[in-house]
């Protein structure tokens, strides 16, 4: 029985930060590709970050320099640091296991202007 559990998003000002965490059982966390996705209404969801098993990242051109993805094994969880939040930044984000694809249930962020 897999969970992926987000937390951490809410209301925030444009230029605002905001810190995401996902908590995850029932895999053996350091195996596998963690991502972030997220979905705008209207939108495709789409992939804002990723970081492999040896600690290697990916970003998206729309949240480099400003989003920080980092895991810890040992606590089962991977973050989402969002510096210089955007009013386009609004959507709701989920976290992936790559293994097994499987997601969490989303945390909603919203950024005022």
């Amino acid at each position: 029985q897999v969970h992926l559990v987000e937390s951490g998003g809410g209301l925030v000002q444009a230029g605002g930060s905001l810190r995401l965490s996902c908590a995850a059982s029932g895999i053996i966390f350091s195996f596998t590709v963690m991502d972030w996705y997220r979905q705008a209404p209207g939108k495709q969801r789409e992939l804002v970050a990723q970081i492999a098993n040896d600690g290697s990242t990916f970003y998206a051109d729309s949240v480099k320099g400003r989003f920080t993805i980092s895991r810890d094994n040992a606590k089962n969880t991977v973050y989402l640091q969002m510096n210089s939040l955007k009013p386009e930044d609004t959507a709701v984000y989920y976290c992936k296991a790559e293994l097994g694809n499987h997601w969490g249930q989303g945390t909603q962020v919203t950024v005022s202007s």
